[in-house]
This record gives structure tokens, sequence and C-alpha cells, in this order.
């Protein structure tokens, strides 16, 4: 349905405001905004939960016997943000790079098997690659401090 690909598409872009704004406030102070660095770990962090709760979606829809597996799948990401919270900054923004990176990865490997729409991956690898780029700068600014 067009509608809905729209509207994931939409709500998708607009999801990649705050990595933006918050990695710029990691190397150039924002207005009355004090801790961009952690700001953007907490969104990256709830954002990377988000997206593992997609293939949440997908097993409770499937009849497939191995569906158990795409439930554990699933609350990986959680498990993987939750503790990124409690590390130091240098080290948060590297779990969690690693974290989309990894659940993109995942993404591509079960794309048919999972039956996700074919406007699915392209629009995971521009989220995925402009989230990518924006925790990179983001850690680069403060290993540089």
């Amino acid at each position: 349905m067009p509608g809905n690909e729209s509207t994931a598409k939409v709500l998708g872009y607009a999801g990649l405001i705050p990595f933006v704004v918050f990695s710029i406030g990691c190397w150039i102070p924002l207005p009355l905004i004090t801790n961009a660095a952690q700001i953007l770990i907490a969104y990256a962090a709830v954002i990377l939960s988000f997206m593992g709760a997609v293939h949440w979606g997908v097993a409770m829809s499937s009849t497939d016997q191995q569906r158990g597996k795409v439930f554990i799948a699933s609350v990986i990401p959680a498990l993987i943000a939750w503790p990124a919270l409690l590390l130091s900054q240098p080290l948060a923004m590297s779990v969690l790079l690693f974290g989309f990176i990894g659940l993109y990865a995942y993404d591509r490997s079960v794309e048919k098997s999972q039956a996700l729409p074919d406007w699915y991956i392209p629009l995971r690898t521009r989220l995925t690659f402009t989230v990518a780029l924006c925790l990179a700068a983001a850690l680069l600014a403060v290993t540089m401090r």
C-alpha cells in the first residue's frame, strides 16, 4: 500500500533529525543543550530498540516453526542498547554503532525469509548509513575532547 510506504519514509527520515542535530552538537555548542552526546546516546538506544521490535512484529504474524529464533533476534538490539546507556560516551557510541550495523546486516540476511516489503531494505540502507555517519562523527568529537 503506497500510503503506508510514504508514511514510513516520512517518519524514518524525520527520525534522523535528532541524530543529525545532536551529532553536530557534539562538535559545536547548541543553544539550551548542555550534553548533546548523552542525548544522542539515549536517542540512539531508544531507536535501536525500536528497530529490533520490527522483527518481533514479523514473528508474531508468522506461522513459521522457526519464529522463536526471530523473537530472540528481535530483542538483541534492546539488549545491546540498554547497557550502552551505562557506558562511557565513546564506548556507548561504539556499541550503538555496532548495534545499528549489526541489525542492518541481520535485516539484509532475512529480507526474503521474513517477507519484508520491497521498500524496507532500501529505506533501511539510507537510514542506517546516516545514523552510522552521525554516530561515527559524534564518536570522533567525544574522543577528541
